[in-house]
């Protein structure tokens, strides 16, 4: 492979990933629970951005159950979030013309 293709690869490569994480930043992704009765929003950074919950789960007794749904609507946000990152990421990398078989970071 010639050497100044492979810079020039990288500098392309560089420069789209700088683009990938901009685009990251500015992702949203919600996840849910409970049928919907509770909501969690995550950035592409995986920061909590908001959190939703319906007024009936609001009872003394079902403090447990409350606590199990935020912590599923945000486990499954973090999984679509990490869903789509590593969708664009592998978008990305199948335009870069690699070797079959490479993965990065090397």
């Amino acid at each position: 492979m010639d050497f100044l293709k492979m810079m020039k690869q990288a500098k392309q490569m560089q420069e789209k990933m700088g683009s990938l994480q901009e685009e990251i930043a500015a992702i949203e992704v919600t996840g849910s629970s409970g049928a919907g009765l509770v909501t969690v929003t995550l950035t592409g950074k995986g920061d909590m951005k908001g959190l939703k919950i319906d007024p009936s789960l609001f009872k003394e007794d079902e403090v447990e159950i409350l606590e199990d749904l935020i912590l599923a609507a945000h486990a499954d946000a973090k999984a679509k979030g990490e869903a789509l990152m590593q969708e664009k990421t592998q978008d990305l990398m199948s335009g870069l013309g690699l070797p079959a078989g490479m993965k990065l970071p090397f």
